[in-house]
């Protein structure tokens, strides 16, 4: 590798040595690790000398005990010195990531990358799976046949030069102590520990090379975060660890009461973003959403003053093409087939489609967004655990959402299944998600608040 693809990592500290079981008490008693502790752990956690189970015993101290911000930084910046660095400092322009905490049908970042950088932000985005009740981006664009998501780091420093954004996903090299730690907080119960949740984030946001992020914090059923107390802890705790670590960041809170857009499933959530991009239009909520973090990723881009600035210079971008040429520019220089994208007939098919209808009349005025998604990956569209095969034809497609009045038998939903099902006992578990009221309940706000 070139100096200016990756840096190599910082050079190997003198790390002191300490007794795991010691520092496990230490956190488990609520006291405040060094910054040599943690590094210890860290570098025992990739060479073997800290065993799994002792890992284990810190993940679960940290749950119930916390860190305070200067432990997460140093936890933080142990995971990103694990591993390589990307250094794009000599690409012209300014450097903007998005992150979403993730949610039912959140397709964003496909829209959102190539409109960016139809704006003249470079977006260096590295990007994850699906795992557990939320899809992932890389499964989504891996629905286009032919694209990779894994480019070595001389070709998505030559993306980011050409085209003006890529995504991808973590490298081996990138944050590898990250990769090996949420493994053991995935079976430990430990994933929604705030400074291990920061940590995660944020030692893949610095690897990747970029300047600013701005975060998508989702609040709702469908949401890691169900009340917006806990999104605004993770998000100013975000915030906080990002800034002391050097990178400018800011948070959006948007609501994830109901699937974002009206398709939920990879291949067809790939359908509804090229739609976006070809037409300027689509899904209200998926739009607002998309515009918006798009203007504050150019404002902290400094590209504009004002995100009512930026919001306008989105828009454009999107109505005039633009944004649909860098994706098709993206989709061709990640070996995707431009074919399919032109034409989206041609995207894999489910061998079974059902419509789903209405018990009776009235409004919706619930959903259970978390139940939804683990209907897609009970059905095959999404993973229980990352060695799992996604069937990229699985979905549904939703007519109704929260608000609107159905008469009983309308069509909610049309359902993309597999074969052999008991279709009928799906459609039962499908509606037990909802809830159908006499009376119209308001619709929850979209852009609940902005933390910076």
């Amino acid at each position: 590798m070139t100096a200016k693809t990756a840096s190599d990592p910082s050079p190997k500290k003198t790390v002191p040595q300490f007794h795991p079981a010691v520092i496990i008490q230490r956190k488990r008693d609520g006291e405040v690790l060094t910054d040599a502790e943690i590094r210890f752990l860290i570098a025992g956690l990739l060479d073997g000398s800290v065993a799994d189970y002792q890992l284990s015993a810190f993940l679960m101290a940290v749950y119930f005990k916390g860190m305070t911000p200067e432990e997460t930084v140093s936890f933080t910046r142990a995971m990103l010195e694990s591993g390589e660095r990307y250094d794009f400092s000599d690409i012209p322009g300014a450097k903007v990531d998005k992150h979403s905490t993730g949610g039912i049908g959140d397709k964003v970042s496909m829209i959102l990358a190539p409109l960016a950088a139809a704006c003249g932000v470079v977006v260096p985005m590295m990007a994850g799976r699906g795992l557990g009740h939320t899809g992932g981006t890389l499964d989504k664009l891996e629905s286009i046949p032919g694209f990779s998501v894994k480019l070595p780091p001389e070709k998505f420093r030559a993306a980011l030069k050409s085209v003006g954004c890529a995504i991808i996903g973590q490298t081996e090299m990138t944050a590898p102590a990250d990769r090996k730690l949420y493994a053991l907080r995935d079976v430990t119960g430990t994933i929604e520990s705030l400074p291990l949740i920061c940590g995660s984030i944020l030692s893949k946001k610095l690897a990747e090379g970029a300047e600013a992020l701005v975060l998508d914090v989702k609040v709702g059923s469908g949401a890691f975060m169900k009340s917006k107390d806990q999104a605004k802890k993770l998000a100013r705790a975000l915030i906080t660890v990002a800034k002391k670590s050097g990178l400018k960041c800011r948070a959006v809170l948007t609501n994830m009461d109901q699937p974002l857009g009206n398709a939920v499933g990879n291949a067809i959530e790939m359908i509804e973003c090229i739609e976006m991009l070809k037409t300027g239009s689509g899904p209200t909520d998926l739009k607002e959403v998309t515009i918006q973090l798009t203007a504050q990723m150019l404002e902290a881009a400094g590209k504009v003053r004002t995100v009512a600035e930026g919001r306008k210079l989105a828009t454009e971008k999107l109505m005039d093409g633009s944004a649909w040429k860098k994706f098709q520019q993206m989709v061709e220089f990640q070996g995707g087939t431009l074919r399919v994208i032109h034409d989206t007939s041609l995207f894999a098919k489910a061998p079974k489609k059902a419509e789903w209808k209405a018990a009776r009349r009235g409004y919706i005025t619930k959903m259970d967004c978390e139940e939804i998604g683990r209907m897609i990956v009970d059905l095959g569209g999404g993973r229980k655990k990352t060695s799992d095969v996604v069937d990229s034809a699985i979905g549904f497609y939703f007519h109704k959402k929260l608000g609107a009045k159905v008469a009983a038998g309308e069509p909610i939903v049309t359902a993309y299944l597999p074969d052999g099902l008991d279709i009928p006992a799906w459609e039962r578990r499908f509606l037990s998600a909802l809830t159908i009221s006499p009376q119209r309940k308001p619709v929850p706000k979209l852009i609940l608040e902005t933390l910076s």
